[in-house]
């Protein structure tokens, strides 16, 4: 029996079996197996056996299924683009980084916007008080737009732009900024996102209801594919699912159904597949779960490949998946937080690994405020660092014949293809989101991943193991938020007062007879208004009044959390304070004749709605009777909800910096109500510079990134209970 025997490998391997068995729980070599989040057993042990019946595993990179890559040489000719995902308070100061990153080694513009321009408001509208200039970058006409490029040669640099709700008042601006810098159409390189059915599942910058919204798209399809051919028509965007919860499948699974849906749609509209397709782009998050991050960008080329084979397309490069990703934000902690420069590194290494074709880094303060241009610049020599000092660029799909790499592909695409199916039953993905399903699906996934932290399941380290005894603190960007819309509500002054408002009237007046009678394309209609300096708010205004502006229904997953938690593996400490809790809980409904009762709350225009949903989840499951705020209150409809439901609390969630100015409001506007009683406490994104100011405000809790959720209801409840006192 030698080495190349088929009766040596068994014997070796059953010899391996047995010497594992010894130190596996129970003797039982299963046990040393790793189930995902997703499902997927990992084996610690993988051999040619398991790859044996892959079709994929003998494979070319540029050549389909495109699973090793869509490029034939991939980074060894050319890495991947370098992308700097920034904007904030004006386009000035944003212009300015941008020119500074490109200047530092960045190879593209990728646009954040503020959630007042995502959600079609301009600066000066009564509802974005908080907002303006808060998460992004503020803008409201073209003449913001040419602010925010100047100097930057549109027909040299490749722009990405993060934009859904206000999608054509933007794109256009975009567009005719670029005409007034002397740059054709069809020069113009770039992405906009232009996904709006994961807006309506997960992140919320969603302006209009499903079916206009995807008539808007097909629109754009439509123009971009005849006038802009270099120009990315829609992202396709996974990022957002698996920030707000989904698992690697479920954000795969989704984000292929998305693109399905798209591309039904413009061939419904009348486009040949082969038209548009080629310039279709997606969008990955990657986090920390390294393998399966690689797999899942291995898999989604060959699902792509397949979907597009389903739709007839003949082109090359119809069938392959050209992607852009972004290393987690959610993973970085507030606690610690120079660790997470090393997760933006690990991550950014599995999206390399994993074949991207361009790359944004988050910067390690992100967990409680924008970046600075300190932490800005070492997120971005992170990818330098990989492409120029590494070597990892020389070699195409380094991770081709590993057995374990080859199986967890396939296993990651046959666990994404189950769900795929399981919507397509639904009849597609636009019905999947109108029914509330797969939101919730993301939703449950995100409340058993915080119930696996809080329990001390999975480690993270800093924040539930190895944490330090004091933090240092360290410099976070603030914006004045004050200052910035002041100086956009003068701006918009002055542009309606130089323009011809009667041409504006008239280009605003056929924008809305077009959407409402389902002619013409809007996206040329948009850049028409645009020209003539109608704002994002009047475009968004007039397809408003033709298509109105969606509402969504407020649901929430209940006894997920509870589940995950109460499992028997968690520690007994961990446990009994679970326990004590709901004794505590009881207790106090005995006490009072009824349960602690809070409303959790989201404020202004930021819809990332994560920590808010799994609070709420946590919360009810340890015996609260908890209300959830629909999106997009002002503080004076959150006083009124409250005051009306009986609450004992308000709890804001806020992840977009709008803290300094709404949560005064809301506390000043309970009093004003008549119901100071109401306490008011606050979680998510807030540094901690400004807790001070929150407390003197009146704040009677603050909860930041990493507070486990069973700590901070037991402080809700002692402080309920002393404001019954």
């Amino acid at each position: 029996m030698t080495a190349k025997t088929p009766e040596f490998k068994s014997a070796t391997l059953e010899a391996w079996a047995k010497a594992a068995a010894k130190s596996a729980p129970g003797g039982n070599v299963d046990a040393l197996n790793w189930v995902t989040p997703d499902g997927i057993s990992v084996k610690p042990l993988y051999t040619a056996a398991d790859t044996a019946d892959l079709a994929h595993a003998d494979t070319l990179p540029g050549f389909e299924p495109y699973l090793r890559g869509p490029q034939a040489t991939m980074y060894a000719v050319r890495p991947w683009t370098i992308r700097q995902y920034a904007g904030f308070s004006t386009a000035e100061e944003s212009n300015a980084f941008y020119r500074k990153a490109l200047a530092s080694g960045g190879q593209g513009v990728s646009v954040a916007f503020d959630l007042a321009t995502h959600r079609g408001y301009d600066s000066d509208h009564p509802r974005v008080t908080g907002d303006v200039g808060k998460a992004g970058v503020a803008i409201d006409s073209v003449e913001d737009m040419k602010i925010l490029f100047n100097e930057i040669p549109l027909d040299k640099v490749s722009v990405s732009m993060t934009m859904n709700g206000a999608v054509l008042p933007v794109l256009a601006g975009y567009i005719v900024a670029a005409e007034e810098q002397g740059v054709s159409q069809d020069m113009l390189s770039g992405t906009i996102q232009n996904d709006i059915l994961k807006e309506f599942m997960v992140r919320n910058t969603y302006i209009y209801p499903p079916e206009p919204s995807m008539r808007i798209i097909g629109d754009i399809i439509g123009y971009t594919a005849k006038h802009m051919p270099k120009f990315n028509s829609i992202s396709i965007s996974g990022y957002h699912m698996q920030e707000a919860g989904a698992n690697q499948a479920l954000e795969l699974a989704f984000t292929l159904a998305d693109g399905k849906e798209y591309v039904k749609t413009a061939i419904d509209s009348g486009l040949d597949v082969d038209a548009f397709a080629g310039r279709l782009s997606f969008f990955w998050a990657i986090g920390m779960n390294f393998y399966l991050e690689v797999a899942k960008l291995r898999a989604a080329r060959l699902l792509w490949c397949r979907i597009m084979k389903g739709f007839n397309a003949q082109n090359p490069k119809s069938l392959m998946l050209r992607t852009h990703c972004q290393t987690s934000g959610w993973s970085l902690t507030e606690q610690d937080p120079y660790n997470n420069i090393v997760r933006t590194t690990v991550e950014a290494m599995a999206a390399v690994f994993g074949g991207t074709q361009s790359l944004h880094t988050n910067s390690f303060d992100e967990a409680i405020a924008l970046p600075t241009e300190f932490s800005s610049r070492i997120a971005r020599n992170t990818q330098l660092i990989i492409q120029e000092e590494t070597h990892i660029t020389n070699v195409i799909d380094p991770w081709a014949g590993s057995y374990m790499m080859e199986k967890l592909t396939q296993d990651m695409a046959d666990a994404a293809w189950k769900i795929i199916e399981e919507v397509q039953a639904m009849g597609g993905m636009t019905k999947a989101v109108d029914s509330g399903w797969a939101k919730l699906k993301i939703e449950a996934a995100a409340a058993e991943k915080q119930a696996r932290i809080d329990s001390g399941q999975d480690v993270i380290v800093g924040v539930n193991k190895y944490k330090l005894k004091t933090e240092d603190a360290i410099d976070a960007r603030d914006i004045d938020n004050v200052a910035v819309r002041e100086g956009q509500i003068a701006r918009l002054q002055t542009i309606k007062k130089n323009r011809d408002t009667k041409a504006v009237t008239q280009a605003l007046e056929a924008l809305t007879f077009a959407a409402g009678h389902k002619e013409g394309n809007l996206l040329d209609l948009s850049i028409k208004a645009i020209r003539l300096r109608a704002t994002v708010g009047e475009v968004s205004d007039a397809l408003e009044k033709a298509f109105g502006r969606h509402r969504a229904d407020t649901q929430k997953v209940s006894g997920v959390y509870a589940a995950a938690y109460e499992d028997a593996s968690h520690p007994g400490d961990t446990m009994d304070y679970w326990n004590q809790l709901k004794a505590d809980i009881v207790d106090f409904a005995a006490a009072h004749g009824r349960r602690p009762r809070v409303m959790i709350s989201k404020l202004g225009q930021d819809g990332h709605d994560r920590g808010a949903k799994v609070v709420a989840t946590a919360f009810a499951d340890l015996g609260f009777d908890v209300d959830m705020g629909p999106l997009f209150q002002t503080p004076e409809e959150c006083a009124r909800q409250a005051i009306e439901n009986d609450v004992h609390a308000v709890g804001v969630s806020t992840l977009a910096a709008g803290h300094k100015t709404l949560v005064p409001a809301i506390i000043a506007e309970l009093k004003k109500q008549g119901a100071d009683d109401i306490i008011v406490f606050v979680g998510g994104v807030i540094p901690r510079q400004d807790y001070d100011m929150l407390y003197e405000a009146g704040v009677k809790g603050i909860y930041g990134p990493g507070t486990p959720i069973p700590v901070s209801a037991k402080d809700v409840l002692v402080q309920i209970q002393k404001a019954l006192a």
